[in-house]
């Protein structure tokens, strides 16, 4: 286990969002400058090519009191391994009613996975989001009156 660090990776249009944005919500959405407790655990951002690790390095310095201290490993992309089905939408999987609603519109493992809904309906049953933004969204989810009212619950 101690071999790997826990990572996501964020496939985005630079048309709706740029790649500075980014980075800015990645730095300032966590302490950089603490030590990981484990190498699992870590900070760390990786990059594509010479244009990310410059707008890393940038960002770095634009979002960081103190960019010196920085503990954030910077490293170059190498291989990215998705991680088990059990760990996929953790949130979602935990929350029964919506989460076999959803298994019922993507049978399919990968496609669930894969899923915006899913990856959306996740994000909200987490607490990230707000009420207004889970409403303009809510009718497009495929949820039935049921799960929207427990989803509404989880958000409110």
């Amino acid at each position: 286990m101690g071999d790997h660090a826990e990572t996501i990776q964020i496939d985005f249009d630079p048309q709706q969002i740029s790649y500075e944005y980014l980075l800015e919500l990645f730095w300032t959405s966590h302490n950089p400058c603490r030590n990981a407790w484990s190498r699992q655990y870590m900070s760390a951002v990786f990059y594509h090519d010479e244009g990310q690790l410059k707008a890393i390095e940038n960002t770095r310095r634009q979002f960081v009191k103190t960019p010196e201290q920085v503990q954030t490993e910077i490293a170059p992309m190498t291989k990215f391994w998705i991680a088990e089905d059990y760990h996929q939408k953790y949130r979602l999987r935990h929350t029964a009613a919506i989460d076999s609603e959803l298994h019922a519109i993507y049978p399919n493992e990968s496609d669930y996975v894969n899923s915006t809904a899913a990856a959306r309906l996740n994000g909200f049953l987490d607490r990230y989001g707000e009420p207004d933004q889970l409403e303009q969204v809510i009718e497009k989810l495929g949820l039935s009156t049921a799960a929207q009212d427990l989803l509404r619950k989880h958000v409110h």
